[in-house]
């Protein structure tokens, strides 16, 4: 089976960023299946794509690279890292891009990478994703395994922020974690959470900030068209949406967004 090689990063589509990826890629791996997860990240946002890697991270066969390239901090201090969790192989800098994908699932290798194969005679200060990351992920789809490219490390930089609501004794109190392309807030409130008040979800109510938006629906439809719904995604997450509208437009910035689960 031709391996595959998924690819997140925040160059857009409108350069020659993901092209010059692609090829060095292809050239060195030829066989490989590149698939295209996004390249519309807004420029440097490493905790969006950190949440879009988990999401996807399983759907994908074992034997899977997934390369992540989100990297304010190219050229600098900050180390490039290679690993396997669940069967599967991730290639991005150490930036906090690995933490949804470290705290959830069983670490099975995790190395700095010190040697590997350029792309060019001496690579750019200013684009390892196709100078080293690239090369990288395409030596991986060719068999080798993390151990080959540097030392072991247990200790990767991860980010500070809650991926789990907190329990308060009012509920819990979450945060926005994402915001998808159709303006839905996607919070740290987790299914399981919501399970392990009882019968209560149906009886809570949802608040943004000060604002309440009523009880958790099971889709968008539960509620008027404009009208705000909480419901739980297809990622078991708890979201704020509007139907048939964005609700961060409604509510304002992500970072400014919390969600209160209140017991009636």
């Amino acid at each position: 089976m031709n391996p595959v090689i998924t690819l997140i990063t925040d160059y857009g589509c409108r350069d020659h960023y993901v092209g010059a990826v692609k090829g060095v890629i292809l050239g060195l791996a030829p066989e490989a299946r590149i698939v295209d997860i996004t390249h519309e990240i807004e420029p440097h946002q490493i905790t969006p794509a950190a949440f879009l890697l988990r999401q996807i991270w399983s759907w994908f066969p074992p034997g899977t690279i997934h390369l992540v390239v989100v990297d304010p901090g190219v050229g600098g201090k900050r180390r490039i890292i290679v690993g396997r969790y669940d069967g599967r192989y991730l290639v991005a800098p150490d930036n906090g891009l690995i933490s949804f994908v470290h705290r959830e699932l069983v670490c099975e290798a995790l190395h700095t990478v010190r040697d590997h194969r350029p792309s060019t005679v001496e690579p750019s200060a200013t684009f390892h994703g196709r100078d080293i990351m690239g090369p990288v992920a395409a030596d991986l789809a060719l068999g080798a395994q993390p151990r080959e490219f540097g030392p072991a490390t247990d200790e990767p930089v991860l980010l500070e922020i809650e991926d789990r609501a907190q329990a308060v004794d009012h509920g819990l109190h979450g945060r926005v974690l994402y915001v998808d392309h159709f303006g839905t807030m996607v919070t740290n409130v987790r299914q399981e959470q919501l399970a392990e008040l009882g019968d209560r979800p149906g009886r809570c109510e949802v608040r943004v900030n000060d604002t309440p938006i009523g009880a958790i629906h099971k889709t968008f439809s539960d509620v008027a068209m404009d009208e705000p719904v909480a419901l739980l995604g297809s990622s078991g997450f708890l979201e704020i949406a509007i139907n048939q509208g964005r609700a961060i437009d409604r509510f304002g910035p992500a970072e400014r967004v919390h969600v209160d689960v209140h017991r009636q």
